[in-house]
């Protein structure tokens, strides 16, 4: 376990750091970027448009990817989140593994990890691809997170994702990577699931699942935006009700949640109709469209340009990307951003958001939720 005064000490100098940047508008090292390696996908969730853009729009390919992701400006990337769509759709992407593996002894050196998201529909390639992948990333240091997207148990879970025989499939797909898991000790399996209306009561028995099946949890209310999942129309439709509010309030409060940083700023954010929590999206996280647009966060609207036209360097440097950094927390998208993923990678580059944590709640319960939590990475 990494030391309590180490962990204070970088903790309060990260925290000095990304004020100077944000004051300044800089752009930071990029520790985590997120691929939407393409946009296609065979699920028509209820709560998402992605599947609607049209299969004329080009997605980048694999050698565009790998090209990006050879960029020095990356040196840093400690997690490579790759999304859809379905990401599975792609075939050659276990060339994008083989690919990633060859750029770890080059440029990504820090990398540690990679997570895919996926509906877990295409069970038979989804595993033959994992199971190609692992040994190659364990040969190089680099651990594989299986995210699969479980909104509900049984036929709830079918409705919502708008797939025939969905809950089958998905837990036909875990099973599989649990018997990988026992062989490749560089898997981790979890679950997503996107909370609406149509499935509030259904969170305990996701959760009890979870525990049965050892898998860690994201749990969050589902997200309107223009952005990453293309959805306002779908606003009047996923509306909570107070009823459903105090139902997510007490399914985040229950034991389970004990090591859940995200649980508390849901249950703040659902009871104070305000998220507030650190955010770092522009200094050391971004987003990738599967056309090539950068967003500097998946929720809001502002694409900084393209990474087929502009170099990184270009992107991250412009006028756009530094006005956007110095209004960072202050967008009407940030009052409301229920995204697991982005606080994660804030709380270690934020630096004093985890110190105070670090005061407020020991050390031990805090070596605790930084253990839950995996961000070892980020203090290497």
């Amino acid at each position: 376990m990494v030391p309590t005064l180490k962990v204070a000490s970088k903790l309060f100098m990260n925290g000095l750091r990304f004020q100077y940047l944000h004051w300044r508008g800089a752009p930071g090292k990029v520790q985590a970027v997120s691929l939407e390696i393409t946009h296609n996908c065979i699920a028509k969730c209820i709560m998402c448009n992605i599947w609607k853009i049209s299969s004329k729009v080009p997605n980048l390919s694999i050698n565009d990817w790998l090209d990006f992701l050879s960029d020095d400006l990356l040196s840093d990337l400690r997690e490579l989140d790759v999304t859809g769509g379905e990401p599975f759709l792609v075939n050659d992407l276990p060339s994008f593994f083989s690919g990633v593996c060859e750029l770890k002894r080059k440029n990504l050196r820090k990398l540690k990890s990679i997570a895919i998201t996926t509906n877990g529909f295409l069970t038979d390639r989804i595993l033959a691809y994992v199971e190609k992948a692992l040994p190659m990333l364990k040969d190089h240091d680099i651990g594989l997170v299986m995210v699969c997207a479980m909104d509900a148990i049984g036929a709830v879970h079918e409705k919502i994702r708008n797939y025939p025989d969905a809950w089958n499939k998905v837990n036909e797909t875990i099973q599989g990577l649990k018997g990988l898991r026992k062989k490749y000790s560089n898997l981790v399996i979890g679950l997503k699931t996107t909370v609406l209306p149509l499935n509030v009561d259904q969170l305990e028995d996701i959760a009890y699942y979870a525990k049965e099946n050892d898998l860690f949890t994201i749990i969050s209310p589902c997200i309107i935006t223009d952005a990453r999942y293309l959805n306002p129309d779908k606003a009047h439709e996923l509306i909570f009700s107070q009823e459903d509010i105090q139902k997510m309030i007490t399914f985040y409060q229950s034991e389970s949640f004990r090591w859940s940083y995200h649980a508390h700023t849901v249950i703040q954010g659902l009871r104070e109709e305000e998220t507030k929590k650190p955010c770092s999206c522009g200094f050391n996280y971004f987003f990738v469209r599967s056309n090539g647009q950068v967003f500097l966060c998946p929720l809001i609207n502002m694409n900084i340009g393209n990474i087929k036209e502009e170099s990184l360097k270009c992107l991250l440097n412009s006028k756009k990307a530094s006005q956007f950094r110095k209004k960072i927390g202050k967008f009407p998208e940030c009052q409301r951003c229920t995204e697991p993923g982005l606080e994660r990678y804030a709380l270690p580059y934020e630096g004093f958001s985890y110190l105070s944590l670090l005061f407020s709640m020991g050390s031990h319960d805090f070596f605790q939720l930084h253990k839950h939590m995996g961000l070892d990475k980020y203090f290497s």
